[in-house]
């Protein structure tokens, strides 16, 4: 994944925002973008980039900063969306399903 982040701004400033469409750096002022675009990335890419975050979740949350934690949420729910909003019909495993 790749971080575009001031190194001259304050561990508080570098802490990501999710404002629902973009990603952005608190305290930038400019907007800038962390990481790939995910409406950018192939199919193949995105899952990739999903199976990544989600192999290193649990270290990310007990061990990791607060603005690394901070970006890794940002970044799951930015790719999670976007693979959402391309399978909105996604296959349910039965298997996956409780009796009501």
């Amino acid at each position: 994944m790749t971080e575009s982040v001031r190194r001259d701004a304050s561990p508080e400033q570098r802490v990501t925002e999710w404002d629902g469409d973009h990603a952005r750096t608190t305290g930038s002022g400019d907007g800038e973008l962390l990481g790939v675009d995910p409406a950018e990335l192939g199919d193949e890419d995105l899952v990739r980039e999903m199976q990544s975050l989600h192999r290193t979740r649990l270290d990310t949350l007990r061990h990791a900063t607060d603005s690394a934690l901070a970006n890794h949420l940002r970044r799951t729910a930015e790719l999670e969306t976007e693979y959402l909003a391309r399978h909105p019909g996604r296959e349910v495993d039965p298997s996956r399903l409780r009796d009501a």
